[in-house]
């Protein structure tokens, strides 16, 4: 079990790439802490967790970072360390520059910039304090691919990307290592509201965006929750500042 014992927050932890991970690192028996703005599916997943990790489950939305505060005070005050942080959590505004608003720049930013950047520096003193931890940031292809219409994601993205080099040389002298997944195209609920909302045909959907990759499918979830627990683990304990692309050979050209 290459997690036993571990106290993980995974935020996003209700759906998708996040639910994969927290199930997969419940399964290889760390203490699983999930936060999520989805309290209902947020709390199926963990019934569905519990019994393997005994961690907890909170609503929280990481761009307010006194309810992330709230978050890593409960961890703490219940298991007195914190050793991992997934940093999922993910809001998905596209557009182009033409039509980007105000408010999209604060939802994506808000989330996905600022909200990682709460979730770490709330963990990070309880690391100092404990000599070790691992952060992984879930980024994306986005990250380096420019997409049509994706104007708002595709930044939000590319920063996470350079945060987690820039995390990486900061926190390294503390023996904290800090991480990144750029998953390609992954079947999630999110990739169902997208294909939703640009009134395709699902099925022809997932075929097409599959066949984009050398492998000519779409991954799973679970795909990218093993990539991050070779990251949350020891046997990737050299590695830090590491962007890692999962994405079926798509952004090989």
């Amino acid at each position: 079990m290459r997690l036993k014992g571990k106290v993980a927050i995974v935020t996003g932890g209700s759906n998708g790439i996040g639910r994969a991970i927290a199930e997969l690192f419940a399964r290889e028996m760390a203490i699983v802490c999930l936060a999520d703005v989805d309290e209902e599916n947020g709390k199926l997943v963990f019934q569905k967790i519990d019994k393997y990790s005994n961690g907890l489950f909170m609503r929280t939305d990481i761009s307010d970072e006194f309810q992330v505060k709230e978050l890593v005070d409960a961890v703490l005050g219940r298991f007195g360390r914190i050793d991992i942080l997934v940093n999922n959590a993910a809001r998905f505004e596209f557009g182009t520059i033409e039509t980007v608003t105000r408010e999209q720049w604060d939802k994506v930013l808000g989330t996905n910039v600022i909200g990682y950047s709460n979730c770490t520096q709330a963990v990070i003193p309880s690391m100092k304090t404990a000599g070790q931890g691992v952060i992984v940031n879930i980024a994306s292809v986005s990250s380096f691919v420019a997409e049509r219409e994706h104007f708002p994601y595709n930044i939000s993205k590319a920063a996470v990307y350079q945060m987690t080099r820039s995390w990486a040389i900061d926190l390294a002298p503390y023996n904290i290592r800090v991480n990144g997944i750029c998953p390609g195209a992954i079947r999630t609920r999110a990739t169902d509201t997208h294909i939703a909302a640009l009134g395709l045909d699902p099925e022809q959907a997932y075929k097409d965006f599959g066949r984009e990759a050398p492998m000519k499918r779409m991954g799973r979830p679970e795909e990218i929750a093993y990539g991050a627990l070779f990251l949350a683990s020891d046997e990737s304990s050299f590695m830090t500042g590491h962007n890692m692309v999962l994405d079926g050979g798509s952004s090989i050209d």
